[in-house]
């Protein structure tokens, strides 16, 4: 389609192409382009790159480079330097607080919950008066096996005792426990010498003594969860002993009357209860094998001392780990403010 005058930027308005006398308007001569000619541009002319500029413009990138890089990479490190020694130096004075004030708050704290603990034992123990009296009842239907007994402090002082013989299922042996002969239960004991140890370690570290080192904290507190430990232990986890030492121990005098020598008779804490087991030795074709019976009854006071001393050991290992954070820094040394630790 061929393009309008009114698109040619060379059109001229009508009044400026007249001419002659006879409009009133100068005669010239108007140069004009043809409305189907195509107006080009031509481009600027470059210069053609040649081998050596290209060299040229590597080697000067290359030359920045090498001379910014290692500046930047110098004061990167610096920076980082500077941070890990600020952290450093918060970590020391962090330490020093934790040394001079929380242990000893925590020592204070972990004191007063193994006092209660003491308070709950039927024993003479920490300003306790001990010798607690309980009765219980320990019994296996239907009538296989059953005790009434009286436990105070660390003995049972009575106890009536009946079970039923595997072998003569129709008789019922019939023992007992008088208070000439108490029953000694030496669980109690040991748990209860095992806490005052570990309260021992507590009171030797005097309030006023300043800890200086991680080692010193935790050889502390090692100790009073190792003896926190062994008491739990002598509560949970009883002494196992081969039945033929069962039979000769020297609780089975206090029976009344004395148990036939196939026969044993054993009284023990596991966990929260306190159980009663009997023994019987069985030839079977010349095969010696025993069969048993026991019974349980709850004991209040064992479930709140178990409570008590584990709430020790979890106050104990929350220090001992807080400390070993610590402990990685061994020239850590209260009022040093420039522990090779923190040299770099």
């Amino acid at each position: 389609m061929p393009q309008s005058s009114t698109n040619n930027w060379s059109f001229q308005p009508l009044h400026r192409q007249r001419s002659g006398s006879g409009y009133g308007y100068p005669q010239h001569v108007l140069n004009t382009v043809p409305e189907t000619a195509v107006l080009t541009t031509p481009p600027p002319t470059r210069k053609p790159l040649t081998f050596s500029s290209q060299i040229a413009g590597v080697a000067s990138a290359a030359e920045h480079k090498r001379r910014f890089l290692p500046a930047r990479k110098k004061s990167a490190m610096k920076m980082l330097a500077d941070t890990e020694r600020e952290e450093a130096l918060n970590l020391q004075i962090e330490f020093e607080w934790v040394l001079r004030q929380e242990v000893h708050a925590i020592l204070k704290q972990l004191r007063t919950i193994l006092v209660e603990c003491a308070h709950r034992f039927p024993v003479p123990l920490y300003e306790n008066e001990g010798k607690k009296t309980e009765k219980f009842i320990l019994a296996v239907s239907p009538d296989q096996l059953k005790a009434v007994l009286t436990l105070t402090g660390d003995a049972i002082t009575q106890a009536d005792i009946s079970f039923k013989l595997c072998k003569a299922p129709s008789q019922t042996q019939r023992t007992s426990i008088t208070g000439e002969s108490p029953w000694k239960l030496q669980q109690v004991q040991d748990a209860a010498n095992h806490l005052q140890t570990a309260i021992n370690h507590i009171d030797d570290v005097d309030d006023s003594y300043h800890f200086k080192t991680s080692d010193e904290v935790l050889h502390v507190i090692g100790n009073i969860l190792d003896a926190l430990q062994r008491g739990r232990n002598s509560l949970l986890v009883p002494k196992k002993k081969p039945i033929d030492e069962l039979i000769k121990g020297r609780n089975m005098k206090s029976l009344v009357p004395n148990l036939p020598e196939d026969l044993a008779v054993s009284f023990y804490l596991q966990s929260h209860k306190l159980i009663i087991a009997v023994y019987q030795l069985l030839n079977n074709q010349g095969t010696m094998r025993f069969d048993s019976r026991q019974a349980e009854a709850s004991v209040q006071w064992l479930n709140d001392v178990l409570l008590l001393l584990m709430n020790g050991q979890k106050l104990c290992q929350q220090l001992k780990d807080k400390i070993s954070v610590f402990s990685v820094y061994k020239d850590f040394t209260v009022g040093s403010r420039s522990p090779s630790a923190l040299s770099y």
